[in-house]
């Protein structure tokens, strides 16, 4: 596995000053936000040379762009944001080869209004599924007309809140470019220690063959999201799953801030040397 980190952790509006601080902290990728382009994290239009901008940055440091951001409300109550999102969706799409990269984040969404991550009750309607689906299916459309792929996280607070539900997605889209992106800390909030250990086992067998990127945070006890190795997650045991089933792609890590990150560089690359060992 390769060390990542969300390269919005750092500060800056230039892709190099970026990534460079990226890799300072000692991460080998990154999965970029068009914000540290100076953009909006949606924007309406990506220059050419603001494409190239951010492969040679990421050539000159040495970082992989794993992933680019491309995350929007995909089941918005209103059809006019969801249409907006699209077309945004399409000009990441259009820009991602030049940026080095052939994988967009999404966001599977939510019935709020406001936060694209907050739950809302009417997530898991019938009526909520129908339009992921909609929505998905365009996503498929602009992901085979750019060659990319989509990666879809199951988070608690998202209409896909479950290994099971992206499971679902995957067999009723029935599209290759649909790819997991899993974060073994949106799998659960409050749960004993052999809890969190059956739900992360269970989600990574499940989803295994569409695994393409590991998120790497943590929850406290009380359930507050906690940056790596600072919670309750067994990350011997996560890592571990990742290994059995062959996973090499990028272990990404967000949630932080930018002062944590060579401690949590540190932390991530001592449990992935003890399972070498």
């Amino acid at each position: 596995m390769k060390l990542g980190i969300f390269a919005k952790t750092f500060d800056g509006k230039d892709p190099l000053t970026v990534l460079e601080a990226v890799a300072a902290a000692g991460f080998g990728s990154a999965q970029y936000n068009m914000a540290c382009s100076g953009l909006p994290s949606m924007p309406d239009v990506i220059d050419e040379a603001d494409a190239k901008r951010v492969a040679g940055a990421a050539a000159r440091t040495g970082v992989d762009i794993v992933a680019v951001s491309g995350t929007y409300n995909m089941i918005h109550p209103d059809p006019a944001v969801r249409t907006a999102g699209h077309r945004r969706l399409e000009t990441i799409a259009a820009s991602s080869a030049a940026m080095s990269t052939r994988l967009i984040t999404l966001c599977t969404g939510t019935r709020d209004p406001i936060d694209q991550w907050k739950e809302h009750p009417d997530n898991n309607t019938p009526e909520a599924w129908r339009d992921l689906v909609d929505a998905m299916a365009i996503a498929v459309e602009i992901a085979d007309r750019h060659d990319v792929d989509l990666g879809i996280e199951p988070e608690l607070a998202n209409v896909i809140n479950s290994a099971e539900k992206a499971r679902r997605l995957i067999a009723e889209l029935q599209s290759p470019r649909l790819k997991i992106v899993l974060d073994p800390a949106n799998l659960f909030e409050v749960a004993t220690p052999e809890e969190r250990r059956r739900t992360v086992s269970a989600a990574i067998d499940l989803l295994a063959d569409r695994i393409v990127m590991a998120h790497a945070k943590d929850r406290y006890p009380d359930g507050r999201f906690a940056t790596a190795g600072k919670g309750v997650l067994d990350y011997g045991h996560y890592l571990g799953k990742l290994t059995e089933i062959g996973f090499s792609g990028s272990l990404v890590t967000h949630g932080l801030a930018a002062s944590e990150a060579k401690d949590v560089a540190i932390f991530l690359t001592n449990h992935l040397k003890a399972l070498s060992a």
